[in-house]
């Protein structure tokens, strides 16, 4: 894929499309006019490698307000990375991460930008798996899709797959635990893997609009089920795009 720069380009796009070009990484893009326009967009991706949200953003083109885990905003390097792309960092208790997620999210989604979430949380990113895998996706995301205030909001599946790639240790996990003592993950012996994609495939999925009716119907006890029914509907869709991006 060859980008065309322009002046008017924000800086976390054009920071995305450096980084890139520098470490000289291949994109193909597959069902691009399946992304939305002039619309409010959540995407919704895998995750296994610092270089997805960057992919994402130079892929789409589209500047995008990802969540992340909060000690990318406090560990040397990955810190400068984040404030270029304009991230939001998490909290590491489940609890507040609903309300922080809720109110950045909504915020970004009011004044009509786009917000990417990575559903399967950190473990994928500092424990070293392989291109097909895809963990559980949690479900605060789809809690977030339909308590919004924002009345027009399209999710946006997309699947990242690598098919040809590097990987490095990067720094111990013990680090990051000194970071957070209350994440799991950090707690066990090993690195942090760095992966950077050579050759990548990216593929969006159907759009998913949240509708009104699906709001209403987020109400007491059938709420847990259209909740799950969002996720498992997302997780699918991503699921079988990296399949197929992984065979051509």
């Amino acid at each position: 894929m060859n980008f065309i720069f322009s002046g008017m380009v924000s800086n976390s796009l054009w920071f995305s499309r450096q980084l890139l070009s520098t470490v000289n990484t291949q994109v193909s893009l597959y069902h691009a006019e399946r992304i939305p326009q002039h619309e409010s967009v959540v995407v919704v991706s895998n995750h296994r490698s610092f270089m997805d949200p960057f992919v994402l953003m130079a892929t789409l083109s589209t500047p995008i307000h990802f969540a992340c885990h909060r000690y990318m905003a406090r560990v040397p390097v990955l810190k400068e990375m984040v404030q270029h792309m304009g991230a939001f960092s998490l909290d590491s208790h489940s609890t507040r991460n609903h309300r922080v997620l809720f109110d950045q999210a909504s915020k970004f989604l009011s004044e009509g930008q786009s917000v990417g979430i990575f559903p399967e949380g950190a473990k994928p990113m500092v424990k070293m798996t392989q291109p097909e895998h895809l963990g559980k996706f949690h479900r605060g995301f789809a809690h977030l899709l339909l308590r919004s205030p924002v009345p027009n909001i399209t999710v946006l599946p997309v699947a990242i797959a690598s098919r040809e790639e590097s990987s490095s240790p990067l720094f111990p996990l013990r680090m990051l635990h000194w970071v957070d003592p209350s994440e799991p993950a950090f707690d066990q012996e090993g690195w942090h893997p760095c992966v950077v994609y050579h050759k990548v495939n990216v593929l969006v999925g159907e759009p998913i609009r949240i509708t009104n009716k699906r709001r209403e119907e987020y109400s007491g006890r059938q709420a847990k089920e259209v909740v799950q029914k969002l996720s498992h509907h997302c997780q699918s869709q991503v699921g079988q795009l990296l399949k197929t991006g992984l065979q051509v």
